[in-house]
């Protein structure tokens, strides 16, 4: 039964860590992005959160995006230095074209860090993209 549900792959849509200034805050935080780099519109997006290691776990935090039309990006979490040194796993489901679509973003421990920074396309902003 599960061989017979196709799940497309996942093109153009990207899991960010972005690091910014956040002038609330008065310094630079982290934050995951959502970023949809397709030429359509991607409906219902879901993505689930959590990170975990040999002896320690994070909650699980859920993420309710809607639409993200094409070519855009969404903040969608504040991150916590502390979980860095956690793999972290972010799983986004969406439907775009009537399909669905599931995929899992992993930033691997000790992987989010300044020197890791590159640009991100569509955000002009410093950031790490998922594996």
């Amino acid at each position: 039964m599960k061989k017979d549900i196709n799940i497309p792959d996942v093109k153009d849509v990207y899991v960010a860590i972005i690091y910014e200034w956040d002038d609330e805050m008065l310094n630079k935080v982290w934050n995951a992005y959502l970023i949809n780099n397709k030429e359509m519109a991607i409906e219902m997006a879901i993505i689930v959160s959590s990170g975990f290691n040999d002896t320690d776990k994070t909650a699980t935090i859920r993420h309710g995006l809607g639409t993200l039309e094409a070519k855009s990006f969404k903040k969608f979490e504040p991150l916590q230095e502390e979980i860095f040194a956690l793999d972290n796993v972010f799983s986004l489901s969406f439907f775009s074209d009537n399909k669905l679509f599931d995929k899992k973003f992993i930033f691997k421990k000790n992987t989010i860090q300044p020197k890791a920074l590159t640009t991100i396309d569509l955000t002009n902003k410093e950031g790490i993209l998922a594996e």
